[in-house]
């Protein structure tokens, strides 16, 4: 369970517990990992052997008040995953809770199992059972989503929320060490109540026609929990908050676009299935996501959806399902307004993404995180791939194929990140290209998630499985405030994590008179550049950028962000023509704060490759149509920004496109 927060903090910032804990509690053999990928894409991807593996039993004590489940009494004992595991000599894994072990009681700080993994886990079961009618998926997926139910609060206050650790007897642990919010776990909203609803409404619509009583089961627990949402979250529906002079919606789940998007999911599933009860929330919650839309084609995050209220400079890629729930909610409800934040998510801030290197953990909102997890890769998958199915574009199942080749060793790393012939999806990617060969339960099953869709598209798996290496890339980058070739400023070096976004490295202050400048490198297309200003509520800067025009900046009112202070990026009037490789500042009036420059070309490239199989992607960023070079032969379709197909070529060797202000380019070989 490497993400799970409601107070988003220090925690950020590293590699989402990628830290190895080190006691261990169970062991058991698991096949090892190949680098090999899979000899052709019509076998199935989706290999559930690992994810077995990780699966233990607990019989929770009888009569525990406020937590049962469907058939307690006959059927007493939980099935759960456990939360990490370890890799070990010979290929094989060690099964591991969360935080100190006891060695006394067997306890765990945290606890063995969490409702974060088991809500994940009923879902890759569920959807495992109705893509191939396998029925030991079906019973792991009633297992499952029983113990789900157990560790809802069904009394009291609190009810409808979600204790989220167990203990391997079986015991609730409300409050874990280290402390996670809210503490104790169910006395408000959580990532885990989300996943919880996910799970449910999943459940339900996987069983309403299978097994009546356990649907009708499953449809009053999704109640229970969907009216703690209404109580709590919903009872705030059509206001408005400020947060760092940003209008952002007071009625997310935790204030997260991308918690409440989980719980749409859920929502959507069942409402799908025929539960007219959740249409309600449904919308209530998508709506909030789709408010969380921000930027533009040139201006950060570019079109993205983000995932936190209380911080417009955060961004980060685990748990970013935010437009694969709007677009299924935009089909299910019948409502294709709800899909245009997806499209432009896509279209203008995925390819950016792409592009400038992958999934990264965080960008913060410079690219400060550049770990990459498979929840992170997943995430975009499912968006992706939610966005084909609800629109009919290929351009999002092409971007699509792209993603989910990061699974399959189109990395910076060139390594092959889940193993169709195993199960294992490794723990992480590090910046410097270091795997992290672990294998816990949150990366196996976003793994599997990616499999099965890739499952259910073949001609998309076929693609992702394809490119194995990324042959080249030109997009987004950042220059370091600090690294001015010449400056007169001072250097100083603040505190990481400002509590809503992070420092990327020292801060160069620059007072009025005192210049700086900065080598960009050389490139052939013009750029934009975004100063990383931070700015204090009222306070102004003004700066003259050499052939850029000015700069001012006023620190926005604070609102509900955790701290006074807003960093962020600030695009500059006009771009970097291709023959300057320098940007040249001069501070005019107050004090000018920066953490850096991001820079992004007007047209930005990713070439994937793998055999005889070659995929381009090129986009552009720029306000008016541009022409540019795409080479390899093959097919080439060009997509304006919405997405839609403007033509298909065919072509040999090199060919020149033009792309549409905002578009973009695929070939396929």
């Amino acid at each position: 369970m490497n993400a799970r927060w409601s107070a988003r903090g220090l925690a950020l910032l590293g590699a989402v517990a990628l830290a190895v804990p080190l006691t261990v509690a169970a062991s058991a053999p698991a096949p090892a990992a190949t680098t090999e990928a899979p000899d052709t894409a019509a076998a199935p991807l989706t290999n559930l052997d690992h994810l077995d593996f990780l699966l233990g039993e607990a019989t929770p004590p009888a009569d525990v008040a406020g937590h049962t489940t469907y058939r307690l009494a006959e059927e007493p004992t939980l099935l759960a995953p456990w939360t990490y595991a370890d890799a070990r000599d010979g290929g094989t894994f060690e099964r591991v809770g969360g935080g100190p072990l006891d060695p006394a009681t067997g306890d765990w700080g945290q606890g063995a199992y969490n409702a974060d993994d088991t809500t994940r886990a009923a879902v890759v079961y569920l959807r495992h059972w109705q893509q191939t009618g396998d029925d030991d998926s079906r019973h792991k997926a009633y297992e499952l989503l029983r113990t789900v139910a157990y560790h809802q609060t069904t009394e009291g206050p609190d009810a409808g929320n979600v204790v989220l650790w167990m203990q391997p007897d079986g015991d609730l642990n409300p409050s874990a060490e280290p402390v996670e919010l809210p503490d104790p776990s169910d006395s408000g909203p959580s990532y885990w109540l989300a996943r919880t609803v996910w799970a449910l409404g999943e459940g339900y619509a996987a069983f309403v026609d299978d097994d009546p009583d356990f649907a009708a089961f499953l449809k009053e627990r999704l109640a229970l929990s969907r009216g703690a949402i209404e109580r709590d979250v919903l009872s705030r529906y059509g206001q408005y908050v400020e947060s760092d002079g940003k209008r952002v919606p007071a009625w997310l789940i935790v204030d997260g676009a991308d918690a409440s998007a989980e719980a749409v999911l859920g929502l959507t599933a069942a409402v799908r299935a025929g539960d007219d009860s959740s249409t309600t929330a449904a919308r209530q919650l998508a709506e909030g996501v789709a408010a969380m839309a921000s930027g533009s084609s040139r201006e950060w995050p570019y079109g993205a959806v983000l995932p936190w209220a209380q911080s417009p400079a955060m961004w980060h890629a685990w748990g970013s399902q935010m437009p694969a729930a709007l677009a299924v909610a935009a089909d299910v409800l019948d409502d294709p307004a709800l899909a245009d934040p997806a499209i432009a998510d896509a279209t203008g801030f995925t390819t950016t993404l792409l592009t400038a290197g992958g999934p990264d953990n965080g960008w913060f909102p410079s690219p400060t995180d550049r770990v990459q997890i498979a929840y992170g890769a997943d995430s975009r998958v499912q968006s992706l791939v939610a966005l084909a199915d609800t629109t009919g574009s290929s351009a999002f199942a092409e971007l699509a194929g792209m993603q989910a080749a990061w699974f399959f060793g189109a990395n910076h790393a060139g390594a092959q990140m889940y193993d169709p012939a195993t199960g294992v999806t490794f723990d992480g990617l590090q910046p410097d290209g270091t795997v992290n060969r672990n294998s816990g339960a949150e990366s196996t099953m976003h793994g599997l998630l990616t499999a099965l869709a890739l499952d259910a598209h073949p001609d998309i798996a076929a693609r992702a499985t394809a490119l194995t290496s990324v042959a080249d890339r030109v997009g987004l980058s950042f220059v370091e405030a600090e690294d001015a070739t010449a400056t007169d400023g001072a250097v100083s070096t603040p505190e990481s994590w400002t509590g809503e976004s992070s420092w990327s490295g020292d801060a160069l202050t620059l007072r009025p008179g005192q210049s700086a400048t900065w080598d960009i490198g050389p490139s052939d297309s013009r750029r934009w550049v975004e100063p990383v200003v931070f700015s204090q509520p009222g306070e102004t800067s003004l700066s003259r950028w050499r052939g850029n025009g000015a700069l001012k900046v006023t620190g926005p009112a604070q609102g509900i962000s955790p701290t006074a202070g807003a960093l962020l990026p600030h695009g500059l009037r006009a771009p970097v023509p291709e023959r300057r490789s320098t940007v040249d500042v001069t501070a005019l009036r107050g004090d000018l704060v920066l953490d850096g420059l991001i820079v992004r070309p007007w047209v930005s490239r990713l070439v994937l490759a793998g055999g005889d199989s070659r995929s381009e992607l090129v986009h552009s960023s720029a306000p008016a149509a541009q022409r540019t070079t795409v080479s390899g032969g093959g097919t080439v379709r060009v997509y304006d920004a919405r997405g839609a197909l403007l033509r298909t070529t065919a072509f040999d060797d090199e060919t020149t496109v033009v792309l549409p202000a905002g578009g973009f380019a695929i070939t396929e070989r």
